[in-house]
C-alpha cells in the first residue's frame, strides 16, 4: 500500500492507473477505522481496479463546541487494518493542503434544502463542510465510484444530490451500516461512552425496531410512533435530538402515501451525539 501525502504524488499515481486503463474506487474517511470502514473497503475493491481511502479529519464540518480537537486519531493502527485488507493506497493529506487559504477565504459547496434538516437543523454548517471536503477529494482522487456508509444516512443524501447537481461522474454506493451483536451501530464515537453508557446506547437500535413493527402494522400514525419512542430513549437515559420518519429520498417527512421510508433518530449519551437509521419498504397500501 502506498502512503501518499501529497496531491502531486497522489495525481501521479492516478494518472499511471488511467494510462493503464485502470479503475479507482474511493472511500473517505476521518480514520480511527473500524469494522464498519472496512466493509466499505471491501465493496470498493468488488467494484474498480484500485482503491484508495482518505483520512483527513475535516474541521470545517466541525461546529465550535464540537469534539474536533477529541476526535481519536489512530493512524498507524489505520494503516495496518488498511494494508491487510489490501488498500493500493492511503491519502493522508494536512490541513494546509486541503485549506490552503484558510477555512474562512475557502470557496464551499452548499447542497440545499436537503443539508438544512435533521442533523443540519442542529448542526449548522455541518453539512456545508461536508460536501466541500468530498468535493474537493473527489476532485484530488478523481475515482469511478465512492463508497459511504449507510448510518450516515442524510449525509449520503447530500453526497448523492451534490454529485447529481454538479454532474460529477462519479457512481455513490451506500453500504449497509454495520452493527455490533446487541445491535448498536459501528461507530468512531461509541468509544467516547462508558461501559453503562454502551449498554443504554442499544436501546436506539431497540426503539427502531419497535418502530418498524408499528409502521408495519399501519395502526398508529407515524406521530404517535415517533412519540412513542422518543419517550422510550428518554426513559432509558437517552436525550433524543430527533425522533422521525421520513421520505427515504428527499428526507422530508413521510406521508401514508409513501412506500419508500426511512426512520432516523440522533440522540445524547451523556454528551455524546449518536445517530442511528433503519430503511423499510412497504407495499402499497
Amino acid at each position: 500500500m502506498q502512503f501518499i501525502e501529497s496531491l502531486s504524488a497522489l495525481r501521479e499515481l492516478r494518472q499511471s492507473w488511467r494510462s493503464n486503463g485502470q479503475t479507482v474506487a474511493f472511500v473517505p474517511t476521518m480514520g480511527n477505522l473500524h469494522d464498519g470502514h472496512l466493509d466499505l473497503v471491501k465493496q470498493a475493491k468488488s467494484l474498480a481496479d484500485k482503491v484508495v481511502v482518505s483520512i483527513f479529519v475535516n474541521p470545517m464540518q466541525f461546529g465550535a463546541n464540537e469534539d474536533l480537537d477529541a476526535y481519536p486519531r489512530t493512524l498507524d493502527a489505520d494503516r495496518s487494518k488498511l494494508e491487510a485488507h489490501g488498500v493500493d493506497a492511503l491519502f493522508f493529506p494536512a490541513v494546509e493542503d486541503v485549506y490552503p487559504r484558510g477555512l474562512t477565504e475557502q470557496t464551499i459547496v452548499e447542497v440545499p434544502a436537503i443539508s438544512e434538516l435533521l442533523c443540519g437543523a442542529s448542526r449548522p454548517g455541518h453539512f456545508r463542510g461536508v460536501a466541500t471536503v468530498v468535493c474537493k477529494l473527489f476532485n484530488m482522487v478523481q475515482p469511478e465510484v465512492a463508497c459511504f456508509g449507510e448510518k450516515d444516512f442524510q449525509q449520503l443524501q447530500v453526497i448523492r444530490t451534490m454529485v447529481e447537481d454538479l454532474s460529477l461522474p462519479i457512481s455513490i454506493v451506500g453500504v449497509p451500516t454495520r452493527r455490533q451483536e446487541d445491535g448498536l451501530a459501528m461507530s468512531s464515537r461509541n468509544g467516547y461512552l462508558s461501559a453503562e453508557q454502551r449498554a443504554t446506547a442499544t436501546r436506539i437500535y431497540a426503539a427502531m425496531k419497535q418502530m418498524h413493527e408499528a409502521i408495519t402494522a399501519r395502526q398508529e400514525s407515524y406521530d404517535d410512533i415517533e412519540r412513542k419512542a422518543s419517550q422510550t430513549l428518554m426513559t432509558a437515559g437517552l436525550t433524543p435530538d430527533y425522533v422521525t420518519i421520513r421520505n427515504a429520498t428527499t428526507l422530508q417527512p413521510a406521508t401514508p402515501d409513501d412506500t419508500n421510508l426511512v426512520i432516523l433518530i440522533a440522540a445524547f449519551m451523556g454528551t455524546t451525539r449518536l445517530i442511528d437509521n433503519m430503511q423499510l419498504t412497504l407495499d402499497q397500501a
